[in-house]
């Protein structure tokens, strides 16, 4: 899916909130060993892989990672480029000596490391460009709920990660939806039965007058403000979905510009 991470997520690799932020966002920072679910957040949750301790030797990069040897397998070119960037992610998590204690007892990182050696290990990361990693760490986090809203098509499957297992959470997710949807359907249909009762009101009992147009136009302004509602939540949506589409659209052409070594303005 890696190369079609642009239609859902902003192609910068820095984007990317380091561990106290997480928590200050009411994040529940959840660790897996699936490298697929890296910096992968829904609702409230974002799962992070621990940061291995083989990654941090310098003997385990020059033995099995190292770049300078002329090499012609694909395959360990595309490991080397994956432990580059996955390596780099952790540059921006852990920013502050209060993300490094997080990560300690989150256990993201090995319990013996120390905050002047790791500031020192990572100091080599800063100038990494996305040239030496895969592609998928030239994007910073991504929203789970877009990933299997494009899973059936791009993948071929129904989800990228089924995280409900239950029946009760997977109903639960449709039930706000199709109640909000019942309401106001509902509403309308109320609003035209009272507009429609009144009518025949007027012709039964004249004195009822006064009483039936207070009904009549209260049962015309709820159709009209229930209908508005309608539309405008409706134009909402399509808005905020378009303007995420052509500012993805906007910066992948100013992406290819600057590869192309065309100037901006």
């Amino acid at each position: 899916m890696a190369p079609h991470l642009w239609i859902m997520a902003t192609s910068c690799s820095s984007n990317i909130n380091p561990l106290h932020r997480q928590l200050v966002k009411d994040r529940e920072i959840i660790i897996t060993e699936d490298p697929r679910l890296h910096l992968v957040w829904m609702n409230n949750r974002i799962f992070v892989k621990p940061l291995p301790r083989y990654l941090c030797s310098h003997e385990f990069w020059e033995r099995f990672l190292d770049t300078s040897q002329d090499r012609e397998d694909n395959h360990m070119d595309n490991v080397r480029k994956a432990a580059t960037g996955f390596l780099r992610t952790y540059r921006y998590l852990i920013r502050h000596e209060s993300d490094f204690r997080i990560a300690l007892e989150k256990h993201l990182v090995p319990e013996d490391a120390k905050w002047d050696r790791f500031c020192h290990f990572t100091r080599a990361l800063q100038n990494i460009e996305d040239s030496a990693t895969t592609q998928r760490y030239a994007y910073g986090e991504l929203r789970l709920t877009r990933l299997n809203l494009y899973a059936p098509m791009l993948l071929h499957k129904f989800n990228y990660e089924q995280i409900h297992g239950q029946y009760g959470d997977i109903f639960g997710r449709l039930f706000g939806p199709i109640l909000f949807i019942f309401a106001l359907v509902t509403t309308l249909l109320n609003s035209m039965q009272v507009e429609l009762t009144v009518e025949q009101l007027v012709d039964d009992q004249i004195q009822w007058e006064k009483f039936w147009y207070f009904c009549r136009w209260f049962a015309i302004i709820s159709l009209a403000a229930t209908s508005i509602i309608t539309v405008g939540f409706a134009a909402l949506w399509l808005w905020m979905f378009v303007d995420e589409w052509v500012y993805t659209l906007r910066r992948r052409a100013e992406k290819r510009r600057v590869a192309r070594g065309i100037p901006m303005y």
